[in-house]
């Protein structure tokens, strides 16, 4: 049974660790470019994975980076993907009851990490020290097979298959099927793993109230591009749960603690296509507000 509804301290306050809430969370993010300090994240996913590296859920959205998109030959975002997105302080709520208790995954994670504490940093909220696991040092160790340790190439070593690279809920399912493979390693003592879970529980994290609308009182939307809608078979991971594009109204799929899996605070509004003369060229990169 997935634990209810957080409780205990009001926004901003730090919130009690909850054994209920342990496992993983498996992070990617896609960025307008390579410095965390100027440059912001543009799409973000989180894999929930309980402390047997079962699948609990997952959450993914665009975001509108209040700038240009940045290399859209990497992440192939438009700059008009990102119209009507939420700006990162309005899912930063949500993203910090998902990270609460759980050890923080990714794929060369200090980069990820860094990504995220900027952010959170941007609208005054410090995160705190979280445990954190490295599926390219893991495969390092575990997967010595691999002729490199990109992400694509370590997927392909363990015998994974092929998943949307440089999507963020696409790394973000490929990365947690390297976790899960790495870790079940004849060679991975389960030591190596089980201080951390031990460690993320203990750590108390801020909470912020969850914005419901926008001033213009629209709900506020989580946008999904095409390519992370439903994983095809093969897929290194699966979707966890109801298609995150399209929660069924009788039975929505949910997060630990009752949220929503998908579309949480309303549809998308719609959106008039942007005049070409407002198209800026998504290839750019450089400093954002």
């Amino acid at each position: 049974m997935l634990p209810g509804p957080p409780t205990g301290p009001g926004p901003g306050m730090p919130a009690e660790p909850s054994a209920a809430r342990g496992g993983f969370a498996v992070v990617d993010v896609e960025a307008t470019g390579r410095s965390p300090w100027r440059h912001r994240v543009v799409e973000v996913a989180v894999v929930l994975l309980d402390e047997r590296l079962r699948p609990e859920g997952e959450f993914c959205t665009l975001l509108d980076p209040l700038g240009p998109v940045g290399p859209t030959h990497v992440h192939r975002i438009a700059q008009e993907d990102v119209e009507g997105a939420p700006r990162f302080r309005e899912i930063a709520p949500l993203l910090l009851e998902l990270l609460a208790g759980r050890v923080l995954v990714g794929h060369h994670v200090t980069c990820d990490h860094a990504f995220l504490d900027r952010e959170f940093a941007r609208i005054g909220v410090p995160l705190p020290p979280v445990p954190s696991l490295c599926t390219m040092r893991l495969a390092r160790a575990h997967l010595p097979e691999a002729g490199g340790f990109g992400l694509a190439a370590c997927v392909e070593a363990a015998g994974l298959g092929g998943f949307a690279a440089h999507t963020a809920l696409g790394d973000a399912r490929a990365t947690a099927g390297l976790l899960r493979h790495c870790l079940g390693a004849p060679s991975c003592p389960p030591a190596d793993w089980a201080e951390p879970l031990r460690e993320a529980a203990r750590v108390p994290w801020p909470r912020l109230g969850r914005a419901r609308s926008r001033p213009s009182g629209e709900p506020v939307p989580l946008v999904l591009r095409e390519s992370a809608r439903p994983a095809p078979s093969g897929r290194p991971s699966e979707p966890l749960s109801e298609p995150l594009s399209s929660p069924s109204p009788e039975r929505p799929s949910a997060l630990p603690g009752g949220l929503p899996n998908g579309l949480l605070y309303g549809p998308r509004p719609p959106l008039e296509p942007p005049p070409a003369a407002a198209r800026k060229s998504s290839g750019a990169m450089g400093p954002t507000a």
